[in-house]
């Protein structure tokens, strides 16, 4: 079974991912920069991550540590077969197109997708 984060969920791997492992604190205190959160609000969604299986909790302290249990990766695939899949009827390169045409590509970008289309163009 796939696991899709939320939005939220995605907000606190992103900052689970920067620092390794977290105390709730730790999580609370950055999204407190940006974001009207309660401390609360943030132990809940993080008690329900571990619910699903998107983190693991230790408990040997009595300060709980949250780790990652799925990567950066995979969080990124996940959300991008979504849009692909919803917004894109199931094509990469519509969504390659609209990515390529709407943002604006620095030189050393474009040479790097040149570089990886023509490695994936010898594979096949």
């Amino acid at each position: 079974m796939e696991i899709k984060p939320t939005e939220s969920e995605l907000e606190i791997l992103q900052i689970i991912w920067e620092k390794g492992q977290c105390t709730v604190r730790d999580v609370h205190e950055v999204l407190a920069k940006t974001k009207d959160a309660g401390y609360t609000t943030t132990l809940k969604l993080m008690q329900i991550m571990h619910d699903k299986g998107l983190v693991e909790r230790d408990t040997s302290a009595k300060t709980h540590l949250y780790k990652a249990l799925i990567t950066r990766e995979q969080a990124q695939n996940t959300a991008l077969d979504k849009i692909i899949s919803t917004v894109f009827k199931g094509s990469t390169s519509q969504l390659i197109m609209q990515a390529l045409s709407s943002n604006k590509s620095s030189k050393a970008e474009l040479d790097m997708i040149k570089d990886y289309l023509d490695k994936l163009e010898k594979n096949n």
